[in-house]
């Protein structure tokens, strides 16, 4: 009797067992991840090249002193737009005003001179050689009276052009003369702003050759408009023009000068400031991957491309440069070949992926 109970609870004992193993759940066999992927295509893009810009008003001109004396008075601000003849100083001109007088005097006197020989010459009681030295005394006091005047009107000082205002350093007081270091201000004609750059020698073949053109200036008139980005690394609403391109090259810094101009009718530019200019460039037969598809490996680049069975591997590139949010692929990428576009922080060497179109 015991050995009956004893085998029944073995058989319990198994079947329960079983069917533990039977109700449990079985593990997932997880596949490959999806990664977005693009195929390398060889095209024509236009792609800008940027170059870093001064800018300077169309006109900057310094106002300085023709004579020496002490600042009256200012009659304009730092900033302000002022126009062609309009008083920006005036000098204390008291002393000038003096020297006036007295030469105003010594005419006076010299014509007085005059009047009375010329009747003795007409009656012969003394030489012409008289008369004609008091003439040329007479001349002589005039000039001296009429500099004196000039210099009297280039106290009143006035702007040349158009323009704005730049810094004001001597203030009303100060002594000032032809000879000062620092110019009473800047006015700077800004309705046309002027971006000055450079191109190294290199740059300056591929402008040459990208622009049809016998001559420079042909060339540049077959540019088209350039963009601007400002300080705040946003797109200056109005378009430029490129105007000059040195045809000489500094043999010191192995570059040439270039001058581009912009309109400024809402006076956004400033005389003075930087940005970069962009020109536009169509390069032939390049390949363009999205930056998120490159990364760095010890200051190499590098992608992931699909091969054999999906699976992944990387591959160092040579960038050119940037075209927007792509690289400029040189070489190290074959026509019809996937790169991993998306997510390649992700990946390892060798991994299998599910590749989807981007």
């Amino acid at each position: 009797m015991k050995n009956i109970f004893k085998y029944t609870i073995t058989a319990l004992s198994v079947v329960f067992f079983m069917s533990c193993k039977e109700n449990k759940p079985k593990q997932q066999v997880r596949g490959p991840i999806p990664f977005a992927v693009k195929k390398v295509t060889i095209s024509d893009a236009v792609v800008d090249k940027e170059y870093s810009v001064n800018l300077e008003g169309q006109q900057n001109v310094e106002i300085r002193p023709k004579v020496s004396g002490f600042i009256q008075k200012i009659y304009v601000d730092e900033g302000q737009p002022v126009k062609k003849g309009q008083l920006l100083f005036k000098l204390e001109t008291q002393s000038l005003s003096q020297d006036a007088a007295a030469a105003k005097a010594r005419i006076n006197v010299t014509q007085v001179e005059v009047d009375r020989l010329i009747p003795l010459v007409d009656r012969n009681i003394i030489s012409k050689v008289q008369l004609e030295t008091a003439k040329a005394n007479l001349e002589q006091a005039k000039s001296t009276y009429s500099s004196i005047v000039a210099n009297i009107n280039y106290a009143n000082i006035t702007s040349p052009v158009n323009g704005v205002i730049g810094s004001l350093p001597y203030k009303e007081g100060s002594l000032v003369s032809s000879a000062i270091v620092e110019p009473l201000t800047t006015v700077s004609d800004t309705k046309m702003v002027r971006t000055y750059f450079s191109m190294n020698e290199k740059q300056l073949l591929d402008f040459s050759r990208t622009f049809p053109g016998q001559t420079m200036q042909e060339k540049i008139d077959k540019t088209p408009e350039v963009s601007l980005v400002l300080v705040d690394n946003s797109i200056y609403e109005h378009k430029g023009k490129i105007e000059t391109i040195s045809g000489l090259i500094n043999q010191r810094t192995g570059s040439t000068e270039c001058r581009a101009v912009f309109p400024n009718p809402n006076g956004v530019l400033r005389s003075g400031g930087s940005g970069t200019i962009k020109i536009p460039f169509v390069e032939k037969n390049i390949v363009l991957i999205p930056q998120i598809a490159v990364f760095e490996v010890q200051g190499k680049y590098h992608v992931f491309v699909v091969g054999e069975n999906n699976k992944v591997n990387s591959r160092i590139v040579n960038v050119k440069g940037t075209s927007e949010l792509n690289y400029i692929i040189s070489s190290g990428l074959n026509e019809g070949e996937l790169v991993v576009v998306e997510g390649v922080s992700k990946l390892g060497e060798g991994q299998e992926i599910s590749p989807k179109n981007s």
